[in-house]
């Protein structure tokens, strides 16, 4: 099973568009529940800069995620940096949202 660390920033006025495309393909994983996939999705206080983790296979078959990436290239202000990364532990309950915790 494959592990990454994604980081990136956009351009300030992309920001709020590329964290909609990652509510959709959270969304989307809410009711096709791909086996054996962890997706992690962060926006960190800088509001421009975004980190994902990935564990697991099946993210890129979702249309959601399609969507995602088609115009990434347009909303980046810097490149995207990935790290293969080994897996120590995890817990995951439920799909949690920033609407489901109750911030933005």
């Amino acid at each position: 099973m494959s592990s990454a660390v994604i980081r990136y920033q956009t351009k300030p006025e992309s920001a709020e568009e590329n964290q909609r495309l990652i509510e959709n393909v959270f969304a989307e994983l809410a009711t096709a529940a791909p086996a054996g996939l962890r997706y992690t999705s962060f926006r960190l206080a800088d509001g421009v800069t975004f980190v994902h983790v990935v564990n697991g296979e099946g993210l890129p078959e979702l249309a959601s995620f399609e969507e995602f990436q088609r115009e990434l290239g347009y909303r980046l202000a810097d490149n995207v940096t990935r790290e293969e990364a080994i897996l120590i532990g995890s817990y995951a309950g439920a799909v949690v949202t920033a609407r489901t915790q109750g911030s933005s």
